[in-house]
């Protein structure tokens, strides 16, 4: 079995089909999404100080339609991520994203937004290669320089289906080209910058 994600593994998005795509991101994604989430999950346990729980995308709902991304959260819920910020890490087709995730479906979606709008400053000190994307279906994402952070997180304030992100985007071509190690410490070095925002903004 692989233990980092294949070219093969990002080629699955060029596959058409439902039941066939589906069965390639078994094969060849989900296996190392398990591991990476028994690498991370005892870090990010100790570094948020809570429970926390790993849950892999099944994409139960689609019955047409195969899916463009699939991901992993760290969530402290174990029942469910998307109605809390939680960590990601996922793929398109050509490239692998790390994000902490702040999406449509928060409850109290503004209350985050406010917080963060009140510290955006601390967004300001990350790595140079951090990006923004204020929605999880695209593919795009804008370095935090070259976005208009204030404009953003007003907007994810203001309007329902906005969301925020930010972490990495890493190219699938160096991802396929990293060892396991490599890869395991790129998110948890990304996730350790990350989490000095996740609780300031709790």
């Amino acid at each position: 079995m692989t233990t980092h994600f294949t070219k093969e593994a990002f080629e699955t998005f060029q596959m058409d089909g439902l039941e066939q795509r589906m069965e390639a991101i078994r094969e060849r994604i989900q296996p190392v999404f398990k591991q990476i989430g028994q690498e991370v999950l005892p870090d990010l346990t100790v570094h948020l100080a809570e429970d926390i729980y790993v849950h892999i995308a099944q994409h139960a709902r689609r019955k047409v339609n195969p899916p463009n991304d699939t991901w992993m959260a760290f969530s402290p819920n174990k029942r469910g991520y998307k109605m809390l910020p939680h960590f990601q890490v996922g793929l398109f087709d050509d490239h692998l994203f790390i994000w902490l995730a702040y999406i449509y479906e928060l409850p109290n979606k503004s209350q985050y937004a406010t917080k963060l709008l009140q510290h955006q400053h601390i967004l300001h000190t990350l790595p140079s290669d951090f990006v923004i994307s204020y929605d999880h279906m695209k593919k795009d994402a804008q370095r935090i320089e070259e976005t208009s952070l204030e404009q953003g997180l007003v907007r994810f304030r203001d309007v329902k289906k906005a969301e925020f992100l930010i972490g990495r985007h890493i190219p699938a071509d160096q991802v396929s080209a990293m060892s396991y190690d490599e890869l395991v410490n790129l998110i948890r070095n990304t996730y350790a910058q990350l989490v000095p925002i996740y609780k300031k903004i709790q």
